[in-house]
């Protein structure tokens, strides 16, 4: 029997997992990646020893779909900071409060965790150059772990609707970078189309060894924490693969009998961009899908996520929700994350900590939980948001009364 193998999520149908398919080439929906779980627990060093690798993606190896780990293309990704937030806890009234903050990977965001898998599959299948749509985050990862790998790149953004400190990576890192003239799903729809050209590698979140290797985050909160599930966990929606990720990780760990149960999941979309969010509250089982979608959280800015029928199933699978946060909202809560608890998030990864306020304040979280929020991307990602929506900075002459006036601190005795 073999190691794994690819599973259509409507139909059913079933392909070899080294199959090159995207999409499930009998319906076209998404593919999910199936393991012999019986047979992987017994290779699994770190369940018996927790000690035996250090913590990063490739701990797991035994849980991800790889043929040859020799030629894994990698940059120490994973192994981020589970951080806890005492002051954030004071201030809400709940018992632990954690961040995973995810930009402490190489590129600076969750995407390198997908890219590391996704890209040693390109190279186990030959290809010559990959390619992606984005709205940032994906585009500096692939570009960089394709140039690691000796990969053409090619990625597909839309015209002046990405932010320069994301942009800027994709750029160094040897990437094409094509500006198109619409706007997200626009790039997307022509990647998809592209991809059938077997030149071509493709990397968005629809790819299901992508979400492969986003779920080993979920292993290292369930580490991090000596052992145990959150009661909640609170991640942005954007594809909604990210969320499908983690449910898919905390998951396995139930099948392997680590865990009792999942986490409540808890999606945040921007208010601008929300279609998950308004099938959820209607109770629908399908999304319409937005053409005009505007938020300050470029990373979540998508209207037509691929992944909205995997993200919906995880949310109510689990008992867990999705609400949409407004941008003001959003840019709050990166001031509160930054000036209470000294983490800069992007701020699509600040909508977690908007949601949780949001909660909080509403009741919807008990006081005695264990709540981790994800923040997907450094702040640095996007600073020209913080420089637009903070006050401006403060000119002084070069002497000390002038800067003591400034910070509105008298001047005493005669030392001035």
């Amino acid at each position: 029997m073999p190691r794994y193998w690819l599973r259509c999520i409507g139909c059913g149908a079933e392909y070899p997992g080294s199959a090159r398919v995207y999409s499930c080439p009998a319906c076209g929906d998404l593919l999910d990646i199936v393991y012999d779980m019986d047979r992987e627990v017994s290779e699994i060093p770190w369940l018996r020893n927790f000690e035996s690798r250090p913590l990063g993606v490739w701990r797991y190896r035994e849980l991800l779909p790889v043929e040859d780990y020799r030629h894994v293309v990698s940059m120490n990704e994973g192994g981020t900071r589970l951080i806890r937030c005492r002051n954030l806890e004071r201030e809400l009234g709940i018992k632990e409060i954690y961040v995973k903050y995810e930009g402490d990977n190489p590129t600076g965001s969750f995407k390198d965790r997908g890219m590391t898998v996704g890209v040693t599959k390109a190279v186990e299948a030959g290809a010559e150059m990959t390619i992606c749509a984005s709205t940032g985050n994906t585009s500096s990862s692939l570009a960089a772990y394709s140039a690691r790998a000796g990969l053409g790149c090619a990625v597909l953004v839309p015209l002046k609707r990405i932010a320069l400190g994301k942009l800027s990576q994709a750029l160094i890192h040897g990437a094409k970078v094509l500006a198109v003239r619409g706007n997200f799903d626009d790039c997307l729809r022509i990647v998809r189309e592209l991809s059938r050209d077997p030149r071509f590698y493709f990397l968005n979140s629809i790819n299901p060894f992508r979400l492969e290797g986003q779920k080993t985050a979920a292993y290292e909160i369930y580490e991090q924490l000596g052992g145990v599930v959150p009661d909640y966990l609170m991640i942005p929606i954007g594809n909604a693969g990210n969320i499908v990720a983690y449910w898919k990780g905390f998951s396995d760990l139930k099948s392997l009998d680590l865990a009792d149960g999942l986490p409540r999941l808890m999606g945040v979309q921007a208010e601008g961009a929300c279609p998950i969010y308004r099938a959820f509250v209607e109770g629908a089982n399908e999304i319409r899908p937005l053409n005009n979608v505007e938020t300050i959280a470029t990373a979540i800015r998508i209207g037509n996520p691929v992944n909205w029928k995997r993200a919906l199933r995880a949310v109510r699978e689990t008992g867990g929700l999705v609400e949409a946060v407004s941008d003001e909202e959003i840019l709050a809560a990166q001031r509160i994350l930054a000036s209470r608890e000294g983490i800069f998030a992007e701020p699509a990864g600040a909508s977690p900590i908007a949601l949780l306020i949001r909660a909080a304040r509403k009741g919807l979280i008990e006081h005695d939980s264990r709540v981790v929020c994800i923040v997907t991307g450094h702040g640095l990602k996007d600073p020209d948001i913080v420089l637009k929506s903070s006050r401006n900075l403060i000119e002084v002459d070069a002497e000390i009364g002038s800067i003591l006036r400034a910070l509105e601190i008298p001047m005493q005795g005669r030392l001035f």
